[in-house]
């Protein structure tokens, strides 16, 4: 059961610190050292999507291990206790970040080259700078729901009496 645990906070704590790390040390760092913003954002768009996968897939496993944790521990698997549902949003808004927006935008970098070579007035540019503020929107909303899941399941772990006293049926729903 422990190992469970484990696991599924490992999870949690790569995906949320990955966004982190990544948001508050690598891509100011690119940006800052780089010679061109067109790089900088280049390998902040590989970055960013390899962090969106790794997220996805940090996810289905938490899923996964809360619904078995669940199930050996209450009897029930508790598919929609609240931790597997701030778990589940981060998914969908994860996805929604790296296939639509991110996609839209990888389109329009394609059709405009160096996008500081683009007039800010450029309906392309404008579109961009849009979806970029989406982008960054979305990393927040699935940092804050992250951030939710982690504490959810802390609080959860740290008082066993606590849980204990709520009965079988209604541990895993704090």
């Amino acid at each position: 059961m422990s190992m469970l645990r484990f696991f599924m906070l490992l999870s949690l704590v790569v995906w949320v610190g990955g966004i982190i790390f990544f948001s508050f040390v690598v891509a100011p760092t690119l940006f800052s050292i780089l010679p061109t913003r067109h790089l900088s954002g280049l390998v902040v768009s590989r970055a960013l999507t390899l962090l969106h996968w790794i997220g996805v897939a940090s996810g289905g496993v938490f899923l996964i291990l809360s619904v078995f944790h669940a199930y050996y521990s209450t009897g029930s698997a508790q598919a929609a206790a609240l931790r597997n549902l701030l778990v589940f949003a981060m998914v969908v808004v994860t996805l929604l970040s790296q296939i639509v927006v991110s996609g839209k935008m990888a389109a329009l970098k394609a059709t405009m080259g160096e996008i500081d070579s683009v007039p800010a007035a450029d309906p392309r540019r404008i579109v961009f700078n849009s979806l970029h503020q989406w982008s960054t929107g979305l990393e927040v909303v699935v940092l804050l729901l992250g951030l939710a899941a982690v504490y959810v399941v802390a609080r959860q772990w740290s008082m066993p009496v606590l849980n204990a006293l709520r009965g079988k049926g209604a541990a895993g729903l704090v």
